[in-house]
Parts: structure tokens; sequence; C-alpha cells
């Protein structure tokens, strides 16, 4: 009902950068939530920013100041900007929406595929 594209990820150096984008489209009414989760080998899947569709934002302590979520809800992408990436930011990154869904009117929550970020030299 709700498909996801992401893209930008890939290899960089410690202390670059990288912008992640989502693309939403399907059975959407409107979007509540969209945000960014990311999984590193061997750890659990945890929240790296959300933003609501006011413009609200959060982010994880780790990467506050480094990182930047942005929503453009013309196209219903979520951008995840990255600065000074640090090899632990090595991980796969998933993006989430939360939206209304069209014809049933049902809230709808999905994931991305994931899109794959190593910070590595």
């Amino acid at each position: 009902q709700v498909q996801l594209v992401e893209s930008g990820g890939g290899l960089v150096q410690p202390g670059g950068s990288l912008r992640l984008s989502c693309a939403a489209s399907g059975s959407i009414f409107s979007i509540y939530a969209m945000g960014w989760y990311r999984q590193a080998p061997g750890k659990q899947r945890e929240l790296v920013a959300t933003i609501t569709s006011g413009g609200s934002t959060n982010y994880a302590d780790s990467v506050k100041g480094r990182f930047t979520i942005s929503r453009d809800n013309a196209k219903d992408t979520v951008y995840l900007q990255m600065n000074s990436l640090k090899p632990e930011d090595t991980a796969v990154y998933y993006c989430n929406v939360d939206v209304l869904a069209s014809v049933t009117f049902r809230r709808v929550n999905s994931w991305g595929q994931g899109t794959h970020v190593t910070v590595s030299s």
C-alpha cells in the first residue's frame, strides 16, 4: 500500500558527508511523522531522527549537531543530511513513515528496504 524508495547511501571517509533520501508513494492520504533509523552489525535498530508534519524534529544524542532531517511535503520525501561522519555511524539506515492511508483511512506504519552507509578510511 505504501512504498518507500531510499537512496544516497555509500562509502565515505571519516569527516565526510552523505545525504539520504526516502520517497513515499502509494495509497497515502497524508503523512504524519517521517524518520530515519539505523542498525549496525550485531546491534539493535535505533532511532536516528524524526520529523513531524509540522516540522518538529527529534534527534538521537549521538547525531545531534551533525545530522539534519528535513522533508518536502509536496514530494512526500524525507532527507537526512549527514555531516562529520564517524566510523560508528556505519550501519544500514532505514526510512520509516507513519501515514493515513487513502481509501481505508487507517493509520499505517511502513519501513524502507534500507540503505548501507559505511564510514571508513
